[in-house]
């Protein structure tokens, strides 16, 4: 029998000004480093592989069975009051190491989007159509974010959830690359239990044919920063040349499916390290001071 998930205030009104830069008490080692936020941006996610203790995965795979957590019933819900004790989802996404993570990505106290328990019973051979969530979305610089949990094993039948790395700068109509079953370079989730997937909401993904005889669950949140996303993550080695140097390689690093635009994605790269860094100088290759170079109308070099 489904039961209800304890609502909450919406944060709507709420300004960025009115919340508070950080959680009281909350511990930086938790956050993302620089390396990790550059791969963020290069790939469009992060996987942290049996991060959640088998206690909460069970828990929260019998609160599914019981029929908890009905889809998009709270949007827009503050984050904090979502899930309360003793609900294994609010213990899991609120574990610090998983806090950490979520902050470093769209900062503290972001708004509670959604959450959409994905069931899939097998034995099928259907494949879920590769789609971009939020196509709608105008926003030129900030994102959110959508975390995949996997609370059981997940093996290459079981058809876990699919990636295509470094897509999430291509906006596309949701449906319209649906027609597309496989893509070079792209990642199927092949885990143990406890395994969180952080995502850019613009990444191509898809679910994949379930051909075991169980059941195959993945527990989806979506998140929207109610802060600018600035400097989030541990920023203590951001000047540090060995590690702008790997920020470097990371950001150049292409995909397979890139072919002879690997330019393009490396200034979509680009333009997003300078946002999240505040660095306006910041370039590969000279890709954007190049083109950002337009002198006024009947400008003449100096001899």
């Amino acid at each position: 029998m489904n039961k209800p998930v304890a609502e909450a205030p919406s944060a709507s009104a709420r300004s960025a000004a009115d919340l508070p830069t950080q959680v009281p008490g909350f511990d930086r080692r938790h956050l993302l480093t620089t390396a990790q936020m550059a791969a963020f941006v290069s790939e469009g996610f992060l996987r942290f592989d049996a991060l959640v203790p088998a206690e909460l995965c069970n828990a929260l795979m019998a609160e599914l069975n019981d029929g908890l957590y009905r889809p998009y019933e709270t949007e827009g819900a503050d984050w904090e009051a979502i899930w309360p004790e003793p609900l294994a989802a609010g213990r899991i996404f609120r574990m610090p190491e998983v806090h950490g993570i979520i902050e470093s990505l769209v900062g503290p106290h972001p708004r509670y989007d959604h959450h959409c328990p994905h069931l899939r019973t097998g034995p099928d051979n259907g494949h879920q159509g590769l789609h971009q969530d939020a196509e709608f979305d105008p926003r030129p610089s900030g994102f959110d974010i959508q975390v995949s949990f996997f609370p059981h094993d997940i093996g290459p039948e079981h058809g876990g959830t699919m990636f295509v790395p470094g897509s999430h700068f291509r906006r596309v109509h949701e449906s319209e690359i649906g027609r597309y079953q496989n893509v070079l370079g792209q990642v199927q989730t092949v885990c143990k239990a406890g395994t969180l997937v952080f995502w850019h909401a613009d990444l191509w993904h898809a679910g994949r044919a379930n051909r075991t005889a169980t059941e195959r669950y993945m527990f989806k949140l979506r998140l929207n920063p109610m802060v600018r996303q600035l400097k989030l993550w541990n920023t203590d080695d951001l000047h540090d040349p060995a590690v702008i140097a790997g920020v470097k390689k990371v950001l150049k690093r292409g995909q397979p499916w890139f072919g002879q635009q690997n330019r393009i994605e490396t200034m979509n790269r680009v333009r997003l390290w300078r946002e999240l860094t505040g660095d306006p100088t910041f370039d590969l290759n000279m890709y954007w001071t190049r083109t950002g170079n337009a002198p006024q109308a009947g400008y003449r070099p100096v001899r």
